[in-house]
Formats: C-alpha cells, sequence, structure tokens
C-alpha cells in the first residue's frame, strides 16, 4: 500500500480518537457537575451513613460507568490504529526489500558490463599483440622478390632459352652459342629428328631430337622439372648439355659427334 494513503488513514484515525476522547472528557465533566450540584442534605438519612457519604458512592458509581463507557468507544479505534501500523511497516519493509533487489540487479549488471568491458580490451590487446609479432616475424624475414611466369617463344630461340634458365637453376654450364651451334650441326633445328643409319640405330637405340640423345643417356641425365618425352625439346636439350657437362664440361666444348 503507498506511504501517502497510510498516513491519512493514519491522520484519520487519530482524529476520531481526539473526538471520542473530548467526548469522554465532557461526560466526565457533566458527570462532575451534576454531582456538585447535589445538595449536602438531600435524601434519606440512613443510619450510620451520612447524606454526603450515599451521594459520593452514587457520584463515584455513575463516574466509573462514564470512564468505562468511554475506554469501550476507544478500544475498537485503538486496534484499528495498530492494523494500521502494522500494514504500513509490511509496506515500508516491502518497499525497502524491492530497493534491496533493485539494487543488486543493478549491481550485479554494473558487474557483468565492467567484466564485458575487460574481456573486450584484453581481447584487442591480444590480436594487437599478434599483429605486432606478426609484422615483426615479417620483417625478420627476407623480402622475395615476386617475379612474374616467364614466357618463351614455341621456336628454337625460345627452347634453348628455357633451358638455359633451367639450367643456370640446376647449376648445369653451357651457352646460348654452344647449344645453338650443336642443334644445328645434329638435327638442323628439328625436335622430331631421327637417325635411323649410325651405330646406334644398328643396335636398336637411335638418336632422336635436337641434339640427337639415345633414350638410355637421355634417362639418366634426365633433368627434374621437364618432360620425360625424348622429342620435347626444352627437356632434349637439357638432358643432352647436362650429359655433356659431366663428360666435357660444357656442351660449348663439344664439336662433333658426342
Amino acid at each position: 500500500m503507498p506511504k501517502n494513503i497510510l498516513n491519512r488513514a493514519h491522520s484519520l484515525v487519530l482524529t476520531k480518537q481526539r473526538q471520542i476522547a473530548v467526548a469522554g472528557v465532557a461526560a466526565l465533566g457533566t458527570a462532575a457537575i451534576a454531582l456538585a450540584a447535589v445538595p449536602g442534605n438531600s435524601g434519606t438519612v440512613t443510619t450510620g451513613a451520612s447524606a454526603a457519604d450515599t451521594a459520593q458512592v452514587a457520584a463515584d458509581a455513575r463516574l466509573k460507568n462514564v470512564k468505562g463507557t468511554v475506554t469501550d468507544q476507544l478500544a475498537p479505534q485503538t486496534v484499528k490504529l495498530d492494523a494500521f501500523a502494522a500494514q504500513k511497516k509490511a509496506a515500508d519493509a516491502a518497499a525497502a526489500k524491492q530497493r534491496a533487489e533493485a539494487a543488486a540487479k543493478k549491481a550485479a549488471a554494473d558487474a557483468a558490463a565492467k567484466k564485458a568491458a575487460q574481456d573486450r580490451a584484453a581481447k584487442k590487446a591480444a590480436q594487437d599483440r599478434a599483429a605486432k609479432e606478426a609484422a615483426s616475424r615479417s620483417a625478420e624475414r627476407p623480402q622475395m622478390e615476386l617475379v612474374s611466369a616467364k614466357t618463351y617463344a614455341n621456336n628454337l630461340d625460345g627452347w634453348i632459352r628455357h633451358s638455359l634458365d633451367i639450367m643456370r637453376a640446376q647449376g648445369i654450364p653451357g651457352s646460348y652459342n654452344g647449344i645453338y651451334r650443336n642443334v644445328m650441326r645434329e638435327s638442323s633445328g628439328n625436335p622430331s629428328a631421327i637417325n635411323n643409319w649410325d651405330i646406334n640405330a644398328q643396335n636398336g637405340i637411335p638418336s632422336k631430337g635436337l641434339l640427337q640423345v639415345i633414350d638410355p643417356t637421355f634417362r639418366s641425365y634426365h633433368v627434374a622439372g621437364t618432360s620425360w618425352n625424348i622429342y620435347d625439346p626444352v627437356a632434349n636439350i637439357t638432358a643432352a648439355c647436362n650429359y655433356a657437362a659431366h663428360r666435357y664440361g660444357s656442351m660449348d666444348n663439344v664439336n662433333s659427334a658426342y
């Protein structure tokens, strides 16, 4: 129940109680006046008691009745007042409980918000730290130069240049002029050339390709990353130069059949 309603009820009860009290006091005053008006010698005089004593006893009895009546009238109002006081006390206790619960909820919400903020801050700090560490590792690693894929012409010039790049990566010696000179002598630049009349052909292993390599030699000196097809121009040149490097030091040192 709201506090102001209890206060108004309390005030109403107190007002009514005061009215009853005033009425009681007025009744007592009337009784006292009545007693005072009784003559000292009136009434019948009995043996052993004066008229004044008899009048006093009657007045006391009437005063007692008035007091009892006033007390009886005030008793229900006192009970009501006590009931309103109990209700007010209960309402105050309920309001205090609600305030305590609201304060507890607010404290819990504030704690949760604070923890969430701390978690976000910790996560951001970890991300920043990881980013710094990654940047540091990246700075420590040597920067690799990005090289676009190199293309070669599909002709003798392109085949020789492609083979030279592979040979440099594999540490195989040789020059453009040395390769070109031997290719022209062996096959005239025809990647499908095959020798069917020399000793190798007679032994069933004819020389093939730009640099006229036999199959066993091609397989033995094949360079990783090139085709296993002996007629492939780049694979044929690279395998032949690898063989020449092992036997003659370089294809540049080859000036005849090898």
